[in-house]
């Protein structure tokens, strides 16, 4: 079955990695990782870890979760022909919403390379085109809702109401009028319902009494999918009666291509899946990275100063100015802005990887098929061997072409690696780098100078009660 998840064997037999101090029996390491109800996993690993060196392992309740850190051994994980994805339990359990859509699907699952080639034309140049007039409608739509402001905004929400407007309009060509509505629009709630459900099982997954846990709440969630999946399937059979024209979306795609050598073509509920692993993982990643760039660029002048400075440059002096299709790529310090941004903060920090056949990693660490670990690539992105002694700092000039070029391949990794890397990635960058621009070209902004950054740990990385104060440049 597309949800079913397998039960992961038994990760590492054959080797005892450092863990953190204060390891007990049956539990392991769960009272030092669940200390004070932290719902920060990620940053407590970080944590309690540190000095562990660059492999390490975490134990919880007899499962064993092996984490790198080290930009070398990453490097080697990259390698395609030698390892491929797996599913960590948390991704895994997410199959309960995705089922094998591209982001959760095993990698020997037949949908998922059927799936990505019919969708590789999805993210081409000229259909990036196609996207590019939807994606300056929405972004005059947040410039509206910062315009109508009187006290600042919490930026992370309304970016990303900004970028659910994006996917769902250029994926099924539906509108949630997020910045007109009072009241999130039902199918985003119940959306948002499933993926907290799916989060749920994820942070439980190691929890020997898990399903007790998530009997609460199970009938809202079932009521909230069949909600969702109604929706999307009235809206598949007025697609396929010729009565709706919105066919040039990510949805007419799957429902009128086929496999050039087969004639296969995706079922309908993979299709559904499908859609909504491009509305939850393309709206979440995309969000969490202009967050973090609008973070960096409110709060170092100099940075901001540059940005403002591009903008002006390409697009002059009209601050209703909106950039072109082409003149987007001219955005080259703002993109590096937001490729800083995203090393320090990858919106999704790490991915599984594991071998196809027996070897050894870093000359002694010896995997089997079995075995699997985690890229921790928040951490690869600040290893100093890589990034210099100054690691920790802002600075976008390090994705200068020079510098890109002098740094070792697979080391910088905010969309994972290999043939099952982000699908959407150009799309998004275009986004993000387009609604920059806007953003800078229109504004000043102000954080709230006693604001210390805080990280919410969600299905991705965002900042937290984080706020701006918008003001008219011109």
């Amino acid at each position: 079955m597309p949800t079913a998840t397998r039960r992961p064997p038994a990760n590492w037999p054959h080797h005892d990695f450092p863990h953190p101090k204060g390891r007990r029996p049956f539990v392991n390491d769960a009272p030092t990782m669940l200390r004070g109800n932290d719902r920060r996993p990620l940053q407590r690993a970080v944590a309690v870890t540190a000095g562990l060196g660059p492999i390490f392992e975490i134990k919880l309740f007899g499962q064993k979760l092996v984490f790198v850190r080290d930009a070398a051994l990453a490097a080697e994980l990259c390698d395609e022909s030698r390892f491929e994805k797996k599913l960590a339990p948390g991704v895994a359990a997410l199959r309960e919403v995705a089922g094998d859509g591209l982001f959760t699907a095993y990698s020997d699952e037949p949908n998922w390379q059927l799936a990505h080639d019919l969708l590789r034309p999805a993210f081409t140049r000229a259909a990036m085109q196609g996207y590019h007039s939807t994606m300056l409608q929405v972004a005059g739509e947040l410039i509206d809702h910062l315009d109508r402001a009187t006290e600042p905004v919490d930026v992370s929400p309304a970016l990303t109401k900004l970028t659910l407007e994006t996917i769902g309009r250029t994926s099924f060509s539906k509108d949630f009028g997020s910045f007109t509505k009072t009241e999130l629009d039902p199918f985003v709630a119940a959306m948002v319902r499933s993926l907290k459900r799916g989060q749920q099982r994820g942070a439980l997954a190691a929890l020997p009494f898990a399903s007790l846990l998530l009997r609460r709440g199970k009938e809202e969630y079932a009521a909230g999918r069949a909600y969702i999946d109604s929706m999307i399937d009235d809206i598949i059979d007025q697609r396929l009666a010729g009565n709706d024209a919105g066919g040039q979306d990510l949805l007419g795609l799957m429902l009128h291509s086929a496999d050039e050598a087969s004639g296969a073509k995706l079922d309908r509920l993979n299709i559904r899946y499908q859609i909504l692993t491009f509305l939850v993982a393309g709206h979440e990643t995309t969000s969490g990275a202009l967050s973090f760039a609008m973070y960096y660029l409110a709060t170092q002048p100099a940075v901001r100063a540059a940005a403002a400075a591009e903008t002006d440059a390409i697009l002059g002096d009209d601050p209703d100015a909106e950039p072109s299709f082409e003149q987007v790529a001219k955005f080259r310090y703002l993109r590096r802005v937001l490729d800083e941004s995203l090393r320090l903060w990858p919106t999704a920090p790490g991915f599984a990887r594991g071998p196809r056949q027996e070897t050894v990693i870093g000359g002694k660490y010896r995997m089997t098929p079995s075995d699997w670990c985690i890229v921790m690539a928040s951490e690869v992105h600040r290893d100093p061997k890589v990034w210099g002694d100054d690691a920790l700092e802002f600075d976008p000039d390090r994705f200068l072409p020079a510098a890109i070029k002098a740094r070792p391949a697979h080391t910088y990794l905010p969309f994972g690696t290999g043939e099952r890397a982000c699908i959407g990635r150009q799309f998004a960058l275009h986004e993000a780098v387009l609604v920059l621009a806007r953003l800078c070209h229109r504004y000043d902004f102000e954080a709230d100078p006693d604001y210390e950054l805080t990280i919410s740990e969600r299905l991705t990385l965002m900042p937290e009660g984080f706020r701006l104060s918008f003001t008219p440049r011109r």
